[in-house]
């Protein structure tokens, strides 16, 4: 096993296949012989994700469903993680529709109390997970597709923006950016590059810096999101855009996907124990975990105002 790692390591700095950490020679390809018939589907969901999976067409739906905003808590990223990995290594996933099971609400970002007044360790804990849940999404092998039926900030806006393709409910009302300055923080180097990637260097800097969340035409407009439509044909343009995916031969997309991403996974990669170290440092300062504190207790505020 250790002999077949090196080996599947290898591969992927060399850059000739997709840049999964668990290429199908290690990982779909050995749970099963080839030829025999696919074993059955595997329970993929669990208390925070919903997980549907259409084996005749060859995607996956993974729903959010932590209320009351889908918040990314140290649960429901492990969670997470769990649903993605168990849907990348069967053989009958070819792609994967990610969105919300909660109304208005994609995902409100990172959960602030697993920042806020705990331990060094815990903090490591924490920021180990959002990290793998960023390379889990950027990296993966399968087709993926952000159904954003809802208001996406900060750490919803790193899932959407890790997607192949997004596509929003046309409503004003929804936004989508990465908002953290506006908490007192920032958004980490792999974040940063992932958002100048889709966007351009240029207005990624004016809305990093601001904290910025765009309206959904302004989102489309910008190019955050690729398509908006009207929120009851989401998931039935969704499973069309897939399709149109699909169809393409699975290695030569995975390949060219590989080829694009491979600098800005390959950045975190090598300095991921740098990053979580930083991240520790910086927030346990004592003015960011005011501005946290600040934060929370506004939210304490609006919801009882509501």
């Amino acid at each position: 096993m250790a002999a077949a790692a090196a080996v599947a390591r290898s591969i992927v700095r060399s850059g000739v296949l997709p840049l999964s950490r668990r290429p199908p020679a290690w990982g779909r390809a050995a749970q099963q012989p080839p030829g025999l018939p696919l074993a059955p589907a595997r329970a993929f969901s669990n208390n925070k994700i919903l997980v549907e999976l259409d084996e005749s067409s060859g995607f996956a739906t993974m729903k959010f469903k932590s209320p009351p905003v889908n918040s990314l808590s140290l649960d429901f990223l492990t969670e997470f993680c769990i649903s993605l990995e168990k849907l990348e290594n069967n053989r009958a996933c070819r792609g994967v529709i990610m969105t919300s099971a909660v109304p208005k609400i994609f995902s409100s970002g990172l959960d602030i109390t697993e920042m806020c007044g705990k331990s060094a360790e815990h903090y490591a804990e924490f920021w180990r997970a959002v990290q793998e849940m960023w390379l889990l999404i950027y990296g993966c092998n399968m087709v993926t597709i952000a159904a954003v039926n809802g208001s996406s900030p900060a750490g919803g806006c790193l899932i959407a923006l890790s997607c192949d393709y997004r596509i929003m409910v046309d409503n004003p009302k929804f936004s989508i950016g990465l908002n953290e300055t506006q908490l007192g923080i920032v958004a980490p180097f792999w974040l940063k590059d992932t958002f100048v990637n889709v966007v351009g260097q240029r207005i990624a800097e004016r809305s990093l810096q601001l904290g910025a969340l765009h309206p959904a035409p302004e989102a489309l407009k910008l190019g955050l999101v690729d398509e908006l439509v009207p929120e009851e044909k989401l998931q039935e343009r969704a499973v069309a855009v897939m399709a149109q995916w699909l169809a393409l031969p699975d290695h030569a997309r995975q390949i060219t996907k590989s080829m694009m991403r491979k600098t800005v996974l390959d950045r975190l990669i090598s300095h991921r124990e740098e990053d979580i170290q930083h991240f520790i440092s910086f927030n346990s300062k004592e003015s960011i975990q005011k501005s946290l504190r600040m934060y929370m207790e506004m939210l304490k505020k609006k919801k009882k105002s509501g």
